[in-house]
This record gives structure tokens, C-alpha cells and sequence, in this order.
């Protein structure tokens, strides 16, 4: 129900960009560009978890993509769903083009939320923008479906606080392909979808779990909308770029975010 209250006070208050505040639109089109306007490129986190499979951003979370992220998942502004899911689609085909040899159709698997965590927003907003990401992939000709097959199997703490490492202690373990979805995952290529990737601590133990399941799924792929600045490779590899050695702090001081 606060979904539908949600998207009916958007019809009737005055609507403004939740990334710049500019009045009178949904999402702008300067936001717009800073979420979808580049070319999505491979991220990785310093230091980077084990078992973390190649991952592809489409924006860097900063200044109107952290706004509109945030306003999708903390505030419920869900009519951002489709836009977000479109810079998600681009991502994905950016991560699929790295493994050519795959056939068959996509099959777009979110990174669970922790159920408190969705009962508070009254959505999954992973879960919404993937679906989002599937239809614009299938508008372009691609076979895609996004499909909810990784569940948590115990508690998890609330992430937000956590460091990189106690963020990989909290995950470990803690996905699992519910019971019977094994035979739904047999023939796709298996794409794992999050709407913002920090320490890479969820997608490593989603990618473990997806290949608990199914073995052939070892090598997955990842999207996401967006990740921090630092954790491009073609910044962090640029001579006078990114400092690399003092990354662990910075990605400490990002992961104590809301997120």
C-alpha cells in the first residue's frame, strides 16, 4: 500500500528533479545524462573481495546519481525505476559482451535486500529496477526477464556503518538459490543486477551462491547502476589519477554511507 500512496502523491504534488531540484520534472535532462550519458565500464573495488565476478557501472556514485539512487531507495520516488533501469540495461550490455561464448537468453538476478530493510521502504528497489532493466533490454530486441532467485538463508546486520571487511563477514554465507529455482537458472546466461555496488561484498556472495546452485555460473557477470569514483579501473590506471594506496580508508569512509 505505500507503494500506491507513493506513486498517487506523485501525481498530485509539485513534481521537481531529485537529483537537482529543478521544478516542474520528474528527472532532468542534465541528471539524466550524468546517469545513462557515458559508456558503462568495469568496476572494482580496492581491496577487491574474493570470489567478486567482473562487474560493469554505468555512472560513478556521486553528486545527481547518489541523489536520484537514494531518492528511488530511501524516499520511494519509484517513477525513478525506469531510468535507473535503463543505465542498468546499458551496464548489463556492457558485462554480456565480455563473455561471448554464453547463449541463450538473460536472466537478470538482483541482489536480495535484507527483508527488514524492504518491509521499512515498502519496496525492493533492486528487485524494481532490474524488472525495469529486462523490459529495456527486451525493447531492444534482447531476450532478458529479471528473476528473484537468490533469498537470504540467515540474518544479516544492516550494512550502512560497516566497514569493507566487516561487510564481508556479514555477507558470508548468507545467500542461497531458494529451493526448486535451480532448474529456472538451466539455458540463460545469468547476469547478477544491484542498483549500486560499494565494497562488492554482496555481489561476491551472490556470485557464490548462484554457483553453489549452479557450477556453470562460476564465471557470472555483474551490473550495477552505479559504484564510487575510485573504483573504475580506467580512473585508478590513469597516470596522476586515483590514489590506490589510500583506498581502503576512502572505501571505509563510503561504505559508513546510508547505503
Amino acid at each position: 500500500m505505500r507503494g500506491f500512496w507513493q506513486e498517487i502523491a506523485g501525481l498530485v504534488l509539485p513534481v521537481a528533479c531529485p537529483g537537482c531540484g529543478c521544478p516542474r520534472t520528474p528527472l532532468c535532462e542534465e541528471c539524466a545524462g550524468r546517469l545513462s550519458g557515458r559508456e558503462p565500464q568495469r568496476v572494482r573495488p580496492c581491496p577487491e573481495p574474493a570470489g567478486l565476478p567482473s562487474v560493469f557501472a554505468a555512472a560513478r556514485y556521486e553528486d545527481a546519481v547518489r541523489a536520484l539512487l537514494l531518492a528511488h531507495k530511501e524516499r520511494g520516488c519509484l517513477g525513478l525505476a525506469g531510468p535507473l533501469g535503463g543505465a542498468l540495461a546499458g551496464a548489463v550490455r556492457a558485462a554480456v559482451a565480455q563473455a561471448p561464448g554464453e547463449q541463450g537468453p538473460l536472466l537478470l538476478v538482483p541482489v536480495p535486500s535484507a527483508r527488514h530493510a524492504v518491509r521499512a521502504r515498502g519496496q525492493d528497489a533492486a528487485r524494481r529496477v532490474a524488472v525495469a532493466a529486462a523490459r529495456v533490454l527486451r525493447r531492444g530486441g534482447v531476450r532478458a526477464r529479471a528473476l528473484p532467485v537468490l533469498r537470504q538463508c540467515r540474518p544479516v546486520a544492516d550494512q550502512s556503518g560497516l566497514t569493507a571487511r566487516l561487510r564481508l563477514a556479514n555477507m558470508a554465507g548468507a545467500l542461497e538459490v531458494a529451493p526448486g529455482a535451480e532448474r529456472l537458472l538451466e539455458g540463460c546466461r545469468a547476469v547478477l543486477v544491484d542498483d549500486l555496488m560499494t565494497t562488492g561484498a554482496s555481489l561476491a556472495e551472490a556470485a557464490r551462491a548462484l554457483a553453489a546452485a549452479q557450477p556453470r555460473y562460476s564465471a557470472a557477470v555483474g551490473a550495477v547502476v552505479a559504484a564510487p569514483a575510485l573504483s573504475f579501473t580506467g580512473l585508478r590506471n590513469r597516470p596522476g589519477g586515483l590514489d590506490v594506496a589510500a583506498s581502503d580508508e576512502q572505501f571505509d569512509l563510503i561504505a559508513r554511507t546510508r547505503w
